[in-house]
Order: structure tokens, then C-alpha cells, then sequence
């Protein structure tokens, strides 16, 4: 069941490997939500509440390398549940926009297709913690190969201990995006991040011009997305 299925607010992730570019897209997709008027609510997985973000710091820790798949699995699955039941419920219930970076995809591109734990038993735990409840749109920004999006997402602060898994697991990880995306076109959209910001920027918009009518990138001018091209200084 999607969100608007059961709640007036809109609920949006944001999927993709390592370096995809995620966060930059949320944050300017929120402000120009918020500038038409939306209550819009920017989250992360694992996290967005204190309870969350004690588990991402195990989860993520890489001197946790005794860690389980299992465990691995279940603390995603218990930081998502406590966001699910203190954060976006409630949000959506009260009509607001959910800009959520990651979601239950990651955990079967991650933990199914990664680390190799059988598919329906990871469904069947994201069914548990989620309510049932899916995204309206699904966004899965693709950099142009694992390798390179390793390095832009580990090149100031190293690697967690998700981003250490190797390349052959990010590969298989950044594969099993491209399928799930071919397996429900209705909800997810790939977005190619290989591309400038603002080229990056506008494919957002427009995958998401059925859910926000006035979203769809033709109805903003070129300067509009442009601006995320300018040096950091310049913005």
C-alpha cells in the first residue's frame, strides 16, 4: 500500500549506491517544496530519531567487523521501525512531505542482494517494520559505475563499514537497483547522476511530475537548476 493510499501526505526516497548524490538532490527538491507552501520533512536511514542514530552508529561502525548479516539486517529493520512509528506516520498523517534518504530498498539491494540473505525473508521483515507501507515515488540515482561512486562518497571522511564491503558487493548492490527498478516502474524512476547537478536535478523533477503536478521540470526555468552548477561560493 502506497502512503497516499492511507495518509494525505507524501512520502518520497531516495535510493542508489554510494555516491549517488542523494542528499544534494533532496535538499534542493525540499527547497522548492517548501517555497510552494509544503510542510516538507528531510530524514535518513538508519536514523531521524535519537534512537535511530545510536543504531547507525553501530550499524556503520567499521570496528564492528564481527558483525553478523543477521544483525546487520535487524538493526536497520529496528531504526526504520522506530522512524516509521515516531517520525513518518505521524508526518504523513498530518499531510506533509517525506523526503527520506534510503528506505526499504536499500535493505534488499544491501542486505538480499549484497549479503546474499534470501529476499523474501528481508520483504517479509521491511513488511514488519513499515506497517506495509511504501513510498508514493521512489528515486534511484545511479552514479556511472560502483567504483566511482565509492570514492566520491569515502574521499573526505573514509569509509563506513558498509562502504569497506568491497567492490564486487557495491556492484552488486548498484545491479540490484537497476532491477528493482525494472520490477516496479510504476513507483521507482532511475535517475542517471552521472550528469551535471542541474541535468541531475531536472530528471528528478520531471520523475516526480505525476505526484507534485507542478514539479515536472518544464514549468521552472533553466536558471532554476542551474544554480546547482555554480562553485559553492557562488551559490
Amino acid at each position: 500500500m502506497s502512503a497516499q493510499e492511507k495518509y494525505p501526505g507524501v512520502f518520497i526516497t531516495f535510493e542508489g549506491g554510494e555516491g549517488a548524490g542523494k542528499s544534494t538532490h533532496i535538499r534542493f527538491l525540499a527547497a522548492a517544496l517548501q517555497a510552494e507552501g509544503y510542510e516538507v520533512l528531510c530524514l535518513r536511514e538508519p536514523g531521524g530519531t535519537v534512537i535511530g542514530e545510536v543504531l547507525r552508529d553501530v550499524v556503520l561502525n567499521p570496528d564492528f567487523e564481527a558483525m553478523s548479516f543477521e544483525t546487520e539486517l535487524l538493526i536497520y529493520e529496528a531504526a526504520r521501525a522506530q522512524l516509521m512509528e515516531e517520525v513518518i506516520r505521524p508526518a504523513l498523517e498530518r499531510g506533509a512531505v517525506v523526503l527520506c534518504d534510503r528506505f526499504s530498498d536499500s535493505t534488499i539491494a544491501y542486505q538480499a542482494f549484497g549479503r546474499g540473505i534470501d529476499r523474501k525473508t528481508v520483504e517479509k521483515l521491511n513488511h514488519f517494520a513499515t506497517g506495509g507501507i511504501k513510498p508514493d515515488r521512489t528515486l534511484v540515482l545511479m552514479p556511472p559505475d560502483a567504483d566511482s561512486g565509492l570514492e566520491r562518497a569515502t574521499h573526505r571522511n573514509g569509509a563506513d563499514r558498509l562502504e569497506m564491503a568491497g567492490s564486487d558487493f557495491h556492484h552488486r548492490v548498484n545491479q540490484a537497483f537497476k532491477r528493482m527498478v525494472e520490477e516496479d516502474p510504476d513507483r521507482m524512476r532511475l535517475v542517471d547522476s552521472s550528469q551535471t547537478k542541474s541535468q541531475t536535478a531536472t530528471a528528478v523533477f520531471d520523475a516526480l511530475g505525476d505526484v507534485f503536478g507542478w514539479v515536472g521540470a518544464s514549468r521552472k526555468p533553466a536558471s532554476f537548476f542551474a544554480s546547482l552548477d555554480k562553485p559553492k561560493e557562488e551559490v
